[in-house]
Order: structure tokens, then sequence, then C-alpha cells
């Protein structure tokens, strides 16, 4: 999948990396010196995204060059080692349903959660798949699916005046291989963890406890992770 290399020698790209979860992500793994791509449908819109990670990251890391550049989807799943899924859940199956060919025998990381809202807040929406990480696995039947990255605030991700973050990333996947490397970017961040949390059937409630992290920010206006103890 990455021939061996060590995960800080990867290139991780980004899709949806215009949005918040996608842009916070990308800034992060910028600061602690990761080459990131970011995509989007609009290519020109990433490569301005780009520049202002960019440029928060340089900053972040202390005037250290740092790499980021834009382009569109499907050329950033191509030139990337490693993806990160960071599309609206409306568009999800569209939008990897045209990649499965750059995606290909690639590590493909989707944090995407399915949400919805009402006059009684965010609830979770039935995904026919089981989950989104599974819907994925059938759309990208050549790539290795693994689920991470569902409860990091994006808020927190892109206040980069908190040098350090503080939780876990739960890593679920079916291949040890995929789910080691998905650990091992996790800790790239200043203060995460990855923790194996499973086989990829286990997606669905991983993907839901986000709910209820939105529900803990909601009553506490707070901006809460995950922790898990005495592992």
């Amino acid at each position: 999948m990455t021939d061996g290399r060590a995960v800080e020698d990867l290139v991780v790209g980004v899709l949806g990396g215009t949005g918040p979860q996608g842009r916070g992500l990308a800034v992060r793994l910028a600061a602690a010196g990761q080459r990131v791509l970011l995509g989007s449908r609009d290519a020109q819109r990433a490569e301005e995204v780009a520049q202002e990670v960019a440029g928060r990251a340089a900053a972040a890391a202390g005037g250290v060059e740092v790499s980021v550049r834009g382009g569109s989807n499907v050329d950033v799943a191509g030139a990337a080692d490693v993806v990160i899924i960071a599309v609206p859940y409306a568009g999800h199956a569209e939008t990897l349903a045209e990649l499965a060919t750059p995606l290909a025998g690639k590590v493909v990381v989707d944090c995407v959660v399915p949400m919805g809202w009402d006059e009684l807040g965010a609830y979770v929406l039935d995904v026919p798949e089981g989950s989104v990480c599974q819907q994925a696995a059938v759309l990208l039947p050549d790539s290795s699916v693994v689920g991470g990255f569902h409860h990091l605030s994006a808020v927190t991700l892109e206040d980069l005046s908190q040098p350090t973050l503080d939780g876990d990333v739960m890593v679920v996947g079916d291949t040890r291989e995929a789910t080691d490397l998905v650990q091992a970017l996790a800790g790239r961040l200043p203060g995460m963890r990855g923790v194996y949390a499973g086989r990829l059937r286990n997606a669905r409630q991983v993907e839901a406890l986000t709910i209820n992290l939105v529900s803990v920010n909601r009553r506490y206006k707070a901006h809460a992770g995950i922790r898990i103890t005495d592992v």
C-alpha cells in the first residue's frame, strides 16, 4: 500500500479539504510536517484554501516551510499516498463512485458522519450499507478503507492557538497494516493517539458517537473529544 515507507514520508490527500473538518485536519497535519494535498470539486477553490492553510501551518510551525497544495478531487486522489474523506455525507457516495480507479490500492480514511438535524437536535441517519465506512468499502473495492478522525472538533483543529490537542482517534478497519498506518497518522497530531477500535463492521457505533459529542457541545458550549483510558 505504501511500500513500507514511514508515515511522515507519505503525502496525505484530504478530499473535502475546503470544508471545516478537512481544512482543520489539513492545517494540523501540515503544521506537524506532513505533506498535504487538498481536494475539492472546484480545483481553483482548493488551491486558494491550500495557500491559506500553508500560511497558517507555517506560522504555527515557527516559520518552517510546509507543503500544502490544492487540486481537483480526482487529481488529489491519484497523487496522494493516503487519502482522508471529509466530504459532506450528502455527497459521499457520488464523490467516491467517481474515484474508485485513482484510489485503488490505497489506504482511504473515512471520517464522514451520517448526521441529520431537526427541532430536537442532531440525530444519526440510516446508511443502507450499515455505516458510511462500509459504504466507502463497497464503492472502493480495491482500496483499504479505514474509519478514523470522526470525533475531532473542526473548531479545535483550526484553532492553532492551542498547539496541543487532547484526545484519541478511534480507528476501525479490516486490514492490520492499514489500521496501523492510520493510528500512526493520528499520532502525528500533537497530543493525539490512534486507538484500534475493531473491524469495519463496528464503524456504525464510532460514527454515531459523534452525534453524542455534538449534543455535549451544544449543552456545555464546548468542543468535546474522547479519551480512551487504560490503553
